[in-house]
């Protein structure tokens, strides 16, 4: 994936959704995503991509999952 469609401009928004994950978020991030779980697979959350904030990233497989919920 090329970095230069990272948008540091959105990081505190960014940072904003990682402290306030909606619960589907959590959970999917907790069972399945963080510490390399997913097949030693890398995740990131609440990643500031172009003009969007995704909600999980691997960049090594240029994948985004965005979680569905009220505030999409």
């Amino acid at each position: 994936m090329n970095h230069n469609h990272y948008n540091k401009h959105l990081q505190p928004y960014a940072k904003e959704n990682k402290q306030s994950m909606t619960k589907a978020e959590a959970c999917l991030w907790k069972y399945a995503l963080s510490k390399r779980q997913m097949l030693k697979y890398a995740f990131r959350r609440q990643r500031p991509l172009a003009n969007y904030i995704v909600d999980f990233i691997c960049l090594k497989l240029k994948l985004v999952i965005e979680v569905d919920g009220y505030s999409h």
